[in-house]
């Protein structure tokens, strides 16, 4: 395993293989689109992109969806279900919204990953209230063990276990994004991490007692 992987337990799939399975996807996407009456500024094929964690996904696609001569037109959004930690806060909040109306137009939401499908469930009733044409989903990667809510992506590219995955845009507290290949990360190198940070909201909180007790102290005296 290279060097720069020492923080991971194995590599799930390599840069060459994930636009293997890309290309094999974008083909699976341009067979359905046809007839569609797809054509360049007039009506393409939006892309919704859900950044971060998609972005390189997203650049591949578009290149691998040019191959197959389907037109498209992008749009990037941001949401927030994750916390600072490993697990999803429930909540989905949209940071940023498309610049464009969707109305008419046939549109493919772009996610990384899968997981409690909460955000994606969450943007496909979002946005099919906005009357488009079609409206699909592709993802990354599929982690079917972790649903809270019952969802089925429209094209996935990949199936994996439960496992923490960093790399190919997916992080781990905003970092690893720019590693080629998806590799999953070592449970102690995020047990690790975890502790500092549970220490470190503690002694914030122990501060924050403090600070109440003193000003309490000297609003009675």
């Amino acid at each position: 395993m290279p060097r720069e992987y020492e923080f991971a337990e194995k590599i799930l799939f390599t840069e060459e293989e994930i636009r293997t399975r890309i290309k094999e996807v974008a083909k699976r996407i341009a067979d359905d689109y046809k007839g569609k009456g797809l054509r360049p500024y007039v009506n393409p094929l939006v892309l919704i992109s859900v950044l971060k964690g998609s972005f390189m996904f997203t650049a591949d696609l578009c290149r691998a969806l040019c191959d197959f001569n389907v037109p498209v037109r992008m749009e990037f959004i941001c949401v927030s279900s994750y916390g600072e930690g490993l697990t999803s806060s429930g909540q989905v909040r949209m940071l940023l919204d498309t610049r464009h109306s969707i109305e008419g137009h046939h549109v493919l939401i772009v996610e990384d990953i899968v997981d409690t499908a909460l955000t994606l469930n969450y943007l496909y009733h979002m946005y099919f209230t906005r009357r488009p044409a079609s409206l699909k989903t592709v993802v990354l990667l599929d982690k079917r063990e972790g649903r809270r809510v019952p969802f089925s992506a429209d094209y996935v590219v990949a199936n994996i276990p439960n496992a923490f995955v960093i790399g190919y845009g997916l992080d781990y507290d905003d970092t690893y994004r720019e590693l080629r290949d998806i590799v999953v990360l070592r449970p102690e190198v995020y047990a690790e991490r975890e502790a500092a940070r549970q220490k470190k909201q503690r002694a914030i909180g122990s501060a924050d007692t403090d600070r109440d007790a003193k000003r309490e102290f000297h609003s009675k005296y």
